[in-house]
């Protein structure tokens, strides 16, 4: 097979008329897996426009800097083309931006050759130069985030061009082959092109450093050109967003993975606030998809008169995708939780299983730890989410000075403070959990105060670490990131060191784990970091959702497997995007609505994949 794909990767060589052959190891083994299983529907038709809706206004079209880690960032960053990607079910590496790769012996670097039909969405080719502006764009003090100034210089150490076509990326450190590709390709680290002509020269660039130094303000509301299916087309603020096609012609589908996938031709997402009206909106045909992950919505609100004749149909689909880090996080830069009594108190006064069997029906799972799930051997095996046991949280309150409770029920300590926190979240249905929590911390004379705050606003709140407690679940790779999340050096606002939290012997385990290359010593280290999280008491552990349910007018059309492994959302165009809208059947449906004729209940279940 390998020998295959170096005739192939060879004839890519020579048709980009590479000068400089010779500083190409001679005897790279070049891959490209073209024949791994597809798993879009040649039924699909391109066509349509998708009706969705967002809860808020983003604050920034930005993808790094300020507030970029919310809002549209799967838009922008998350959901486009890397040089490669992952199968949703056999795991293997298939071509995206590259249109082949290959190993180099050094542990460190991996060679790229660059499909040369990729464009941007205003029609400038992809090259090796967007490569090397990428290093520029994401090491710039003026872009204003520290973890990808952190990553591009420590991380990714180094991009070398070798024609328009042929790069090469270096690691920081030595990595196994197949953990490179992780690295280089995580769908949120920014491993991909950066439009060098869209950024033209600096306005003014006093740091000498290629970038604006106005960036985050000059490009706040600027949607960049993409090499994705769809760029953004329409912004009104406070309003909706739109994202069009680039058409049929769009380059990616010369590649066999994309084809029949991408199939609408716009996306509108609408601002609707209040998730009940977009509920209503949504069954009135106003909006074409609507999630229903909360038990409520699945198990009480969908059975109106819409579901019964047949018009919305409802669908249930399982995955193992990995679970990121979540739960309960503790912001140690406020007094009282600098305390380790106080947050080991914390966390078994938090009665997440309770929560999750009485208010989510038990629909959701318990997460083992609070750094993720589904990291193979990265996670500890032993790994178990502590029990509610508001006797033990009393103990330590008692050990941290709380010995006295008030005529509330709530604990004091001799300097009259209350045991009180207030937990932010930023989304309404979240409320009754936020609330179930609440009262039953009360047991251990502990108080929760309820401090909702809206969508992106609340990640805005949290990065500052203007939180006391964050009820806050993060996505994740399958390789677990501590670096962000614990490592002292990201103790600042804007940062996911949610907790605030520095610790040396942290920062010695983290750094030992991020440089180590054996999979064991690294999965040993993993282990240590997850142990010692447990032992600092800095998260309570959440709850993990391992499958999408939604419900969709019957005219959103998707392939008889519905589901991979990795499909998180089904009907969003920056996951495996293999739905379609059926045009025919719209029509269909509208003119039964009009005549009062109904169509077949459905409710599909794809348990192909259930854990």
């Amino acid at each position: 097979m390998y020998k295959r794909h170096y005739f192939i990767a060879s004839s890519l060589l020579m048709a980009s008329g590479m000068v400089n052959a010779q500083s190409i190891p001679a005897n790279l083994n070049w891959q490209s897996h073209l024949n791994e299983p597809l798993f879009a529907s040649e039924e699909a038709k391109f066509g349509g426009t998708l009706r969705s809706h967002m809860a808020s206004f983003p604050q920034t079209l930005r993808s790094v800097g300020p507030d970029a880690n919310s809002g549209l960032r799967h838009y922008f960053m998350d959901g486009t083309p890397k040089l490669a990607a992952r199968h949703p079910n056999t795991r293997k590496w298939i071509p995206q931006l590259a249109k082949a790769w290959a190993f180099a012996d050094d542990n460190q670097t991996v060679y790229f050759l660059l499909d040369p039909k990729a464009r941007w969405s205003d029609g400038e080719k992809v090259t090796a130069d967007d490569y090397l502006f990428m290093l520029t764009y994401n090491r710039s003090k003026d872009i204003v985030d520290p973890w990808y100034n952190d990553f591009f210089t420590n991380k990714i150490v180094e991009v070398k061009k070798f024609d328009d076509f042929t790069i090469a990326i270096k690691s920081g450190t030595k990595m196994t082959n197949d953990e490179l590709m992780i690295q280089i390709n995580l769908p949120s680290n920014g491993v991909q092109p950066r439009p060098e002509h869209f950024y033209a020269a600096p306005k003014k660039d006093d740091n000498h450093d290629g970038m604006d130094d106005n960036f985050v303000r000059r490009f706040n509301f600027k949607a960049e050109p993409t090499t994705w299916a769809y760029y953004m087309s329409d912004v009104k603020k406070g309003k909706s967003v739109t994202f069009k096609h680039v058409g049929p012609e769009w380059w990616g589908y010369s590649n066999p993975y994309y084809k029949n996938r991408y199939n609408v031709e716009k996306v509108r997402l609408t601002v609707i606030r209040d998730s009940d009206i977009a509920r209503k909106h949504f069954e009135k045909g106003d909006l074409d998809v609507y999630g229903l992950v909360l038990p409520s919505l699945w198990h009480e609100k969908s059975s109106t008169k819409p579901y019964q004749q047949g018009y919305i149909h409802k669908f249930w689909g399982f995955n193992q995708t990995v679970q990121g880090a979540g739960g309960l996080w503790m912001n140690t830069a406020r007094q009282l939780l600098q305390d380790k009594n106080v947050r080991a108190g914390i966390i078994h006064a938090s009665d997440y299983d309770g929560m999750l069997e009485k208010v989510l029906r038990g629909d959701y799972l318990r997460m083992p730890h609070a750094m993720g799930f589904g990291h193979g051997g990265y996670d500890r095996p032993d790994n178990q989410a502590p029990n509610f046991d508001p006797q033990k949280a009393i103990a330590y309150f008692e050990q941290a000075g709380f010995s006295q409770v008030g005529p509330d029920g709530i604990r004091v300590n001799k300097q009259g403070e209350r045991l009180s926190f207030d937990i932010t979240y930023g989304y309404p249905p979240h409320t009754p959990r936020v609330a179930y929590l609440k009262e039953q911390a009360k047991l251990a004379g502990l108080e929760f105060n309820l401090n909702l705050v809206d969508g992106s606003s609340a990640f805005k709140y949290i990065l500052e670490k203007k939180h006391e407690l964050a009820f806050l679940h993060m996505g994740g790779g399958e390789i677990p990131a501590y670096w962000e999340y614990l490592h002292s050096d990201n103790a600042k606002p804007q940062t996911n060191n949610h907790t605030f939290y520095s610790n040396k012997e942290m920062d010695e385990l983290i750094e030992q784990y991020v440089a180590e290359f054996d999979v064991e010593a690294k999965q040993a280290l993993s282990h240590q970091i997850q142990k010692k999280v447990s032992e600092e008491h800095l998260i309570v552990p959440g709850y993990m959702v391992p499958y999408t349910r939604e419900a969709h007018w019957r005219w959103i059309k998707y392939p008889t497997n519905a589901m991979t492994k990795q499909t998180s959302s089904i009907f969003s165009v920056t996951d495996i995007a293999n739905f379609w809208i059926d045009t025919d059947i719209k029509k269909q449906t509208k003119k039964a609505m009009k005549s009062g004729d109904a169509f077949e209940t459905v409710t599909m279940i794809d348990d192909s994949y259930k854990l």
